[in-house]
């Protein structure tokens, strides 16, 4: 598969590991929970070993996949269409027409702001599209990049 446009930063890569940690972390905690249950209520204690186990098995696995996902994804804006490429195995290729796109937000949670990223939100009238995280800067230059394409698409028409 050709790699073409533009990559994500190196530090959305630290994004996704505590992401999934938290995430193996809320599980455990769950667990932890039903373990308790089945102390003090006599719940099956399969539940709890269970969710630990499973949030141990996610928490691998989400990990493992981090250097994939980070080296397959990819951005690239044209005066025509805004494409986002993801996967090897498992290639999705999208392409949002620029004259389809009516709004464009930039959001940062508490583990992007972080790591200084924002999340650009694409938005059309059916759909949503994530480019995951990319700095600050380039977060508003795509922003105004994508918006200016749009409105002169709708010029155009």
């Amino acid at each position: 598969m050709e790699q073409t446009g533009q990559a994500l930063p190196a530090t959305i890569q630290r994004i996704w590991r505590a992401s999934a940690a938290l995430w193996a972390l809320v599980l455990m905690i769950i667990g932890l929970g039903l373990i308790a249950a089945w102390f003090f209520w006599h719940w099956p204690f399969w539940l709890g070993l269970g969710l630990i186990g499973i949030a141990i098995i996610q928490l691998l696995f989400r990990l493992a996949l981090v250097p994939y996902r980070y080296r397959f994804w990819r951005y690239n804006i044209t005066p025509t269409a805004v494409f986002l490429q993801k996967g090897f195995f498992f290639q999705k290729n999208e392409a949002i027409p620029i004259s389809r796109i009516q709004n464009v937000t930039l959001e940062a949670g508490p583990l992007l702001q972080w790591q200084t990223l924002q999340q650009v939100n694409i938005e059309t009238a059916s759909t949503a599209h994530v480019i995951d995280g990319v700095t600050r800067p380039v977060a508003d230059q795509l922003r105004n990049q994508i918006l200016q394409l749009a409105q002169e698409a709708r010029d155009e028409d």
